[in-house]
């Protein structure tokens, strides 16, 4: 079928990239097959090595498009962190399947050395505007910038990591109501 197409570059990596987000969220790395990822894609598994180079280098330019999207909306504003947690949160809302993303990959490449280009320099980037608001007063110096970036990310991702037995315990509680408690956590975290 893949032959009856026409030959697209652009549209080929489109469909491995929509094809691999759905494998690595439902399987991770390790479980995620190249064959599955081709099929489903419409391609064969020579073009995902042509255009990746390996399994796990399709998994980076997977979550690095991620990073790289979010980067370009300009969500992140050091000067209002609290809607900045906001913001995340709404994408991680509207994309379920990026938790999962960032959960394998924490769990299946955590302590190796190289990292996701794209995922460190927006690191970098969101840690000095961080430090150039603290230093205009904007945001609290109890704690270093990056720590700032940490633990914001981590409020704000901690509802997709809790454990099922919350689901009761936290019934009551709407998306929207899930979001206005984040905001207010980030923003006591953050106030000067």
């Amino acid at each position: 079928m893949a032959s009856l197409l026409p030959r697209d570059a652009d549209a080929t990596r489109a469909r491995l990239i929509a094809a691999a987000t759905a494998e690595f969220a439902q399987y991770g790395i390790a479980g995620a097959r190249v064959d599955r990822i081709a099929e489903a894609a419409r391609a064969n598994k020579a073009q995902i090595y042509h255009y990746y180079g390996s399994k796990e280098a399709l998994f980076d330019a997977v979550f690095g498009a991620y990073a790289q999207s979010a980067t370009d909306s300009g969500y992140f504003d050091a000067d209002d962190l609290p809607e900045t947690a906001g913001r995340i949160f709404d994408q991680f809302t509207a994309a379920p399947e990026l938790i999962r993303l960032a959960t394998w990959y924490r769990l299946e490449r955590s302590g190796q050395p190289e990292t996701i280009a794209a995922i460190a320099e927006a690191n970098l980037a969101k840690i000095e505007a961080i430090r150039d608001a603290q230093t205009r007063g904007v945001v609290t110096t109890r704690f270093a910038p990056e720590i700032v970036l940490a633990l914001m990310l981590t409020l704000v991702t901690g509802w997709g990591d809790l454990p099922p037995e919350f689901a009761d315990l936290l019934g009551s509680y709407t998306t929207a109501s899930r979001r206005q408690l984040t905001v207010e956590a980030v923003e006591r975290l953050v106030s000067p």
